[in-house]
């Protein structure tokens, strides 16, 4: 008869027991209130004041080994809501638009494999805040997640993730004064990888339009499980659709009850003619 040891994950009741430094007694304490009110361990720590909300959701993402930025102190905006509370109803709408690109721009299935320009008509729409949380939500899976910000007009992401506007970049790639460099922006989140704005430069649409980016593009493909590009609003002029074009693939998002009908099905017309895959069109109430 032999025997075997088996590595058991820590409980949840083990986990906030741990990061809060509950002794026996309040543990204890928990499990008595637990058991009276049956309630579940998280509920009843919190009900007692020896946890936080965010100290059971913390140890849902450790128990089911799921990343996200939860308890730790890197400086991200709370804009990143998929990274910061995975599971507020917003985060799960990201995850909702995640699994049906899966089925269509990411479809494992395809022979050719592209990249996702996110593009909306105007500023302000929310496309960076769309294009930051929905690439956390891809990065949350198996496999590496690029995330590129192509708006050189008005850059956004570098504040999203806590950058510096002035690293070097996308701009400085295309422009030949630098390598490609990409960074993980989030240490809790190890599949996703950042290349920055970079330095904005006075000449965007004529760097997008060389073949510098559809090389970048070319190169960064066979690297990357997923790859989401952040464009210039349409109303700057040709960046967003030259990107697009390249990419292979779009989503426009606009913003319910301020985008202009007009503006909106002309650059989604644009769009259905240049790229492999038009995604489709997204309305929220995300406000700048």
């Amino acid at each position: 008869m032999s025997s075997s040891s088996e590595t058991t994950d820590p409980s949840i009741g083990d986990i906030i027991s741990r990061i809060n430094s509950l002794d026996a007694s309040q543990v204890e304490q928990i499990v008595r209130y637990q058991k009276e009110k049956g309630v579940k361990f998280g509920e009843a720590a919190v009900a007692l004041g020896l946890a936080k909300h965010e100290d059971v959701l913390w140890a849902l993402s450790q128990q089911f080994k799921y990343p996200y930025q939860g308890r730790t102190l890197e400086s991200v905006s709370a804009e990143l809501v998929v990274a910061t509370d995975p599971f507020d109803a917003t985060a799960e709408f990201f995850r909702d638009v995640r699994a049906q690109l899966l089925g269509s721009v990411f479809n494992a299935k395809r022979e050719n494999k592209l990249a996702l320009a996110v593009c909306s008509p105007d500023v302000g729409d929310g496309k960076s805040f769309f294009s930051a949380n929905l690439a956390v939500a891809f990065s949350q899976l198996a496999g590496r997640t690029l995330l590129i910000d192509a708006d050189m007009r008005t850059p956004r992401l570098h504040t999203l993730f806590g950058g510096d506007a002035s690293t070097a970049g996308l701009s400085n790639v295309l422009s030949g004064r630098a390598e490609v460099n990409v960074r993980k922006p989030i240490d809790s989140l190890p599949n996703l990888y950042l290349l920055p704005v970079g330095v904005i430069p006075p000449n965007p649409l004529e760097l997008i339009q060389g073949q510098a980016f559809e090389h970048l593009i070319e190169s960064v493909l066979p690297k990357f499980d997923y790859v989401i590009v952040d464009t210039p609003a349409a109303a700057h002029g040709a960046d967003a659709r030259v990107i697009a074009a390249k990419c292979g693939a779009a989503l426009v998002v606009g913003r319910s009850g301020v985008t202009q009908v007009t503006p909106l099905k002309t650059l989604c017309d644009s769009l259905k003619k240049t790229c492999d895959v038009f995604a489709g069109v997204l309305l929220n109430d995300y406000r700048a």
